[in-house]
């Protein structure tokens, strides 16, 4: 395993918006481990700007950054896994995409228990931010799924860790796991994870979809309905205003059956097919995402979508990640980039959530992707982001004047209302508000201390947020 010095990744949100690490060193040194051997030999040379792990550097932010310090780059652990394919239970790297799981699992009749809105993401990633997806309020959290996790711990141990559902699991192990479950990759290195997939007759799905004239409609539909969907999501137009403010296309669905099929489809029931279709031109021109193009895009987006439309047929490529299907889409930001943005509040904070929409609304704030959804059940990961209540996720050009005074604002309203924002997508926190909007973190912070008392994991983002 050869390290190298290389310049860091396009700057994070928090350096374009806020001036973070404008002093601080420019590069990392990133090494490429294959073995348990040679991460532990990574963390045993680790300097004093730290050791953070990366999969596959899908987070908007600085989650998996460490200007000055040490990148281990996990997709080279990626060669081990194995299914049962009665059981759906899963073995495997912390390095392996989801993707390459989804390509092994269908076949079999099974799917990932949980994915986000790409499917480029690392099963370590995974359960370092704790993912949720379309389907949180039935199965919760990425972690929920697992049932062991490996982990690599600071002094160079590996520890199998369990999530402690039984008298058999060691108290301090599950603890430690729960503090690995969206912690961020701060607790040590996820090697290995066994986790439990879902069952997936077909690589097709039965959706349902309507549109929302506002967004109170929107809020009232899904309240009455989503219970009666696995996965459930509304696209939300945030430029629309007066009497259509929030005004939403909802699209609910389920694992289709073979039944559920037309003929012509049987032959490929479980043919998975991720293949990129189109790719953004490597360069966009300046404001090419602007209140102008993105209201247009909104508007067609909108007219196009079925008053209701009831049982359609979708690959399941086209109903999770339709982002994927554009190679390089975060191209067309330009080169100032973007900032995803996503906070959850809590039920009965409804009229935050209004007022938050009304507010992105005035400020023309230009997102064509903003998607709203509805938590279930926390999980018991100490760092975990979902909560129940409503989560409203947005990307906006990070070159928008204002924006960090804006998100900053949001934020508060955000944490006065209980509610809190996805460290794996922050951009501009302050860390003087992190704890309210986390209150298990002096728990979290004291096994963190106990696991790693010299601070040899650590990322661009803990040392912003003080984690």
């Amino acid at each position: 395993m050869r390290p190298e010095s290389v310049p860091p990744e396009p700057p994070a949100a928090s350096t374009l918006l806020t001036g973070w690490g404008r002093t601080a060193p420019t590069a990392a040194t990133v090494h490429r481990p294959r073995s348990v051997e040679e991460v532990r030999a990574v963390l045993a040379a680790a300097g004093e700007r730290g050791v953070i792990a990366r999969g596959l550097g899908r987070s908007y932010g600085d989650a998996a950054q460490a200007a000055g310090g040490d990148v281990l780059d996990c997709t080279a652990l990626a060669g081990n896994r194995s299914i049962d394919p009665d059981t759906g239970l899963v073995t495997a790297s912390a390095g392996l995409s989801l993707e390459t799981l989804m390509r092994d699992l269908l076949p079999l009749g099974w799917f990932v228990p949980v994915t986000p809105g790409t499917r480029h993401v690392t099963v370590g990633g995974a359960i370092a931010a704790d993912i949720h997806g379309k389907n949180h309020h039935v199965d919760g959290s990425f972690g929920t799924h697992v049932r062991s996790l490996t982990l690599v711990t600071p002094d160079g141990s590996v520890r199998v860790l369990t999530p402690g559902a039984d008298e058999s699991g060691d108290p301090d192990d599950a603890a430690l796991f729960w503090a690995t479950v969206g912690g961020m990759g701060l607790t040590g290195v996820i090697v290995e994870a066994t986790l439990q997939a879902t069952p997936a007759e077909t690589a097709f799905m039965r959706v349902d979809t309507e549109r929302a004239r506002n967004l109170d409609a929107a809020l009232e539909t899904m309240a009455a309905t989503d219970e009666s969907y696995r996965y459930t999501v509304a696209w939300i137009d945030l430029l629309a205003s007066g009497s259509a403010m929030g005004r939403s296309v909802l699209t609910r669905g389920d694992h289709a059956s073979r039944a559920d099929l037309p003929a012509r489809s049987l032959s490929r029931a479980r043919r998975f097919d991720p293949a990129v279709r189109l790719q953004a031109p490597p360069w966009a021109p300046p404001g090419l995402l602007n209140r102008i193009t993105v209201r247009a895009f909104n508007e067609a987006w909108f007219r196009k979508a079925p008053m209701a439309r009831r049982g359609e047929i979708q690959p399941i490529t086209a109903f999770f990640h339709p982002l994927d299907f554009v190679g390089g889409w975060n191209r067309l930001y330009g080169t100032a980039g973007m900032v995803q943005y996503q906070f959850v509040v809590p039920f009965g904070a409804e009229d935050i959530l209004r007022r938050i929409v009304a507010r992105l609304s005035g400020s023309g704030v230009a997102s064509f992707l903003a998607v709203l959804k509805r938590f279930g059940p926390a999980s018991p990961g100490l760092l975990s982001f979902p909560v129940p209540g409503w989560t409203l996720a947005l990307d906006i050009p990070a070159a928008v004047p204002g924006l960090a005074r804006l998100l900053g604002e949001l934020d508060v309203a955000v944490a006065d209302a209980g509610g809190r924002v996805y460290l794996a997508k922050d951009a501009v926190l302050d860390r003087d508000l992190l704890p309210k909007m986390y209150p298990r973190l002096p728990e979290w912070h004291a096994l963190r201390a106990d696991i790693d008392p010299g601070g040899t994991m650590c990322s661009d983002l803990a040392r912003r947020l003080g984690l």
